[in-house]
């Protein structure tokens, strides 16, 4: 443990009282560590953080390059080489091996760089009282004798002893095994307690399920619990996405059926009495050109640029598996308050028992603006209204903050929906600050999901103590059973009338005595509470949203709200965005248990609204979708979400309002909060998969086009067009040199025009194939069509290799272009948009050039100087490739046009 006793020995902070435990840190836990005293523990403790593995050195980057079966044919080709006497050769091979091994290491460590600025930003935040005030700060940045706050879903980020608790649970699963969460106290145990029974700790690692707490951290880093066990603080690899898996199981099919081809071309050698060693070299070459060696790079370059786009329009990929899976979304199953509105919540509208309705002037959180009922001013001394206020006031933990400058305005720290009741309070003349002075609370029941209430007991002038409750009206109604059925009736339709004009309605009710027992929970009050009225509250939807509904609709995705609130409220909402259309219903959570698995599924098609639903019913949901066979994103905040987070097949925490536990149990957190945002993940998801798509395309259909030209040239009685570095220049270093920066291409721009990516789609599937079957014939007649008619010129073959091998690697220039994209034009300058292939098909031309001119890349790779103006008639031959697929893609817009 960091901290000493006098004695230097670790004290035991499970045994030490709160009052020991403050007097050691000499802490007082409402203000929390000053300035000068943060700093000298930061000198002296560090940052809170475990071990983290060293980085990965450059030189074991590079030496994992060599570790693939493309890379072990490579040598043999070289060794071969230099048995048959070829030296230049192998040097030519040796160089291309290291070539790829530098092009691998580069894009690694790109790649490597990317996903750690992306964990950065998804650092844990923790809250701590420091200098008077509430501060949100990252976890490392805690030190021994900071003071916490803890509420239901906030991950633990340091053990601490606990100094106040109000129904505080923990889980911690994670570090004892305890499957249950367990209750703590602030009850010091004796010294010789299991780590287990330390009810007065929390620990690092482990995370609060419900209640609120207050704690002095006494151990970071390595000297907490969970730091003692060297196991956690190893990095464990995240495991291969499914879309990884498919990629390398369409490797080995191609490197299958490379050897097949390898015996094929040995055979077809030795049948035309060519040199045994020269059909060798070839042979293998042409091997290497059907194994996609390009592809695991591309694949991993572009799920980092995904993240990396995704990040910097507010979602964070926490899973990659997520990346792949956002592309097939065809539901969406998206949170109300926050995500589909502003969550910028005013209280507009009062109702009170005897049915006075009060409207309530002013917008946001200003507190300024009138009460109005019946068109005159209302007077907030009026005992009801106060008595409510009151209520909305007492009942609440959150902070209404006066600007801090002169360009903020007013905050909340805290529930904006609570916030909301504060900016109430204070436009009928209450004082917040003196009310809970002259009113302390003494014992709370913490608000809960599932019973959707919440009750504060306070010390009171008026009545020795006084409970107030706060709540969705059903569940304070019910507590209300003194009131008599006419009355709770009337409110009944009160809170009905306010959720179809789409308002939040809250309850309030009162016990004008000691009744709360925090054993018995909210039961205990049943049949005392008194009704004081109504709060409605409204939260503007924003504006982005119908928009991004609307393109959801057109890209073939579902979105279904899932609301706490009335589902009135919620169909209102949904009607307004285009998430319910004619027909749509909603249904609340009663409605929801009633329902059997099948008569759910069969009912799903035509509901738009999920209201009133408890957490663990938002996990039934998700599952009768996926029976569905929809895969399904569901947003969640709370802790109570995290199953169906973790069911979900993309599962998409709140940045802002979401619990700690809910981001670790999702795959992506958006830091807005904001239905949008999820919408553009989505488009980007797809965007990565297109782009995987296209480099497939590319590698196949040219790899294909070489395998042609070679088995022409044998059947037909012709020399080798090609030598074997030469073909292997074409696919290490032609191809290399745009391969990887093809899937840096932007969106196209129609990809949520698109129906959704098959869960199972293949990676060659038909539409690709039909373009392969265009592109490869074609270079293939191009280039083996030129090689034919030259000889046939009578030009000397090492001339008519030049020709073909520099008219090969044009093709390949011209095909790029053509897999940017299957319907738009390349002529419409598509590659200055994506500024990394342009300096990829730059380079390649450079290298091209050197391989052409160069003394010593002649003698390397058995060309010859061709004369500048003979390099045009080969560029208009190989542009062919690009004006074929042109036509294709016309006549493709010009069918779509077409169609109704």
């Amino acid at each position: 443990m960091p901290d000493r006793t006098t004695d230097g020995t670790a004290p035991n902070w499970h045994a030490l009282s709160v009052s020991q435990l403050l007097h050691h840190f000499q802490l007082d836990p409402q203000r929390g560590l000053d300035g000068g005293a943060l700093s000298r523990a930061q000198a002296r403790y560090g940052p809170n953080a475990l071990p983290e593995p060293p980085p990965k050195p450059l030189w074991r980057t590079f030496v994992r390059q060599f570790k693939s079966p493309l890379i072990y044919i490579l040598f043999v080709a070289a060794v071969l080489a230099v048995a048959l006497g070829h030296h230049g050769d192998a040097g030519v091979i040796l160089a291309v091996v290291m070539v790829n091994a530098l092009i691998g290491s580069f894009q690694e460590g790109r790649a490597e760089r990317s996903m750690a600025a992306l964990r950065r930003l998804s650092a844990l935040r923790v809250r701590v009282q420091r200098d008077g005030g509430e501060l949100v700060v990252e976890a490392r940045e805690l030190v021994p004798g900071d003071t916490v706050l803890l509420a239901a879903g906030d991950a633990v980020a340091a053990d601490a002893r606990l100094i106040e608790e109000a129904q505080l649970q923990v889980a911690e699963a994670a570090l004892t095994g305890e499957s249950v969460p367990v209750s703590k106290s602030v009850l010091p145990v004796p010294d010789a307690t299991g780590l287990a029974d330390r009810h007065c700790m929390v620990f690092s690692g482990t995370h609060v399920t419900a209640g609120r707490a207050r704690a002095v951290v006494v151990a970071i880093g390595t000297h907490t619990e969970v730091g003692r066990i060297a196991g956690l603080t190893e990095g464990a690899e995240e495991p291969k996405t499914p879309l990884e898996m498919r990629l390398e199981q369409f490797g080995r099919s191609l490197v299958a059926a490379a050897l097949g081809l390898f015996v094929l071309v040995v055979l077809l050698g030795l049948w035309r009495e060519l040199p045994l060693a020269e059909v060798l070299m070839v042979a293998i070459s042409q091997m290497v050109s059907m194994v996609p060696e390009g592809l695991p790079v591309a694949m991993t370059i572009a799920l980092a640029v995904g993240m990396q786009r995704m990040a910097s329009r507010g979602a964070i990929i926490r899973r990659l598996s997520a990346v792949e899976t956002l592309g097939s979304t065809t539901v969406i199953c998206s949170d109300k308050t926050g995500t589909l509105t502003r969550n910028e919540m005013t209280a507009v509208a009062l109702w009170l028992p005897g049915g006075r309705e009060i409207a309530i002037g002013g917008i946001g959180y200003v507190p300024e603006g009138e009460l109005v009922e019946g068109g005159r001013p209302a007077e907030g001394a009026d005992p009801a209204v106060r008595e409510l206020c009151m209520a909305a006031a007492l009942c609440n933990d959150a902070q209404l903050l006066p600007p801090q400058d002169e360009r903020a305005g007013w905050s909340v720290l805290g529930d904006p929906t609570e916030g909301a009741l504060l900016v109430l309070a204070r436009k009928a003349g209450l004082t917040i600050e003196a009310l809970r002075r002259d009113a302390p609370r003494e014992a709370e029941l913490p608000f809960d999901s599932d019973t959707k209430l919440m009750a504060t007991r306070h010390r009171m002038d008026s009545a020795a103590r006084r409970v107030w409750i706060k709540g969705a009206p059903e569940a304070v109604l019910r507590l209300c059973a003194a009131e008599g059925s006419v009355a709770l009736q009337a409110a009944r339709g009160a809170a009905e009338g306010m959720a179809t004009q789409a308002l939040r309605v809250l309850a309030f009710a009162t016990v004008d005595d000691d009744a709360l027992d925090a054993t018995a929970g909210f039961d205990a009050l049943a049949g005392h509470a008194r009704l004081l009225g109504l709060v409605g509250e409204i939260d503007p939807p924003r504006e982005e949203v119908k928009l991004s509904v609307a393109e959801c609709r057109v890209a073939g995705i579902r979105p279904i709200m899932v609301t706490g609130d009335h589902k009135l409220t919620g169909l209102a909402i949904a009607r307004e965005l285009g998430i319910a259309r004619d027909g749509d219903r909603a249904v609340d959570g009663p409605e929801l248990e009633r329902m059997g698995e099948a008569d759910l599924r069969d009912a799903l098609p035509g509901i738009a609204v999920f209201a009133r639903v408890q957490p663990a019913q938002k996990l039934r949901i998700v599952e009768a979708l996926q029976a569905r066979g929809e895969v399904v994103a569901m947003t969640g905040d709370g802790v109570n979400d995290a199953p169906a987070l973790a069911r979900a097949d993309v599962g998409v925490a709140m940045g802002i309002t979401g619990t700690e536990v809910a981001k670790s149990a999702a795959k992506i957190v958006i830091t807005d909060d904001n239905f949008s945002t999820i919408v553009g993940a989505v488009q980007q998801g797809r965007v990565v998969y297109a782009n995987l798509k296209k480099v497939i395309l590319y590698l196949f259909a040219t790899s294909m086009a070489e395998v042609l030209v070679l088995l022409l040239a044998l059947v037909g009685g012709f020399p080798l067009p090609l030598v074997a570095v030469q073909i292997l220049w074409i696919n290490i270093v032609t191809e290399g040199t745009v391969t990887v920066n093809l899937v840096m291409d932007p969106a196209d721009g129609d990809e949520m025009r698109r129906a959704p990516v098959p869960r199972n789609d293949r990676l060659l599937g038909a539409e690709l194939l039909k373009r392969v079957a265009l592109m490869t014939p074609l270079i293939a007649a191009v280039t083996f069509g030129w090689f034919a008619w030259r000889l046939n010129q009578g030009v000397a073959l090492e001339i008519v290799r030049t020709e073909t091998f520099t008219v090969l690697a044009m093709c390949q220039w011209f095909n790029v272009l053509n897999c940017q994209s299957a319907s738009a034009s390349a002529l419409g300058l598509r590659i200055v948009r994506n500024r990394w292939l342009l300096g990829g098909l730059t380079l390649s031309v450079l290298l091209q050039a050197l391989v052409l001119y160069a003394p010593p890349m002649n003698a390397l790779f058995h060309t010859v100087p061709l004369p500048p103006a003979s390099l045009l008639p080969l560029l208009g031959l190989a542009s062919v490739v690009l004006w074929a697929e042109e036509a294709r893609k016309l006549w493709a817009r010009t069918l779509r046009r077409a169609r109704p």
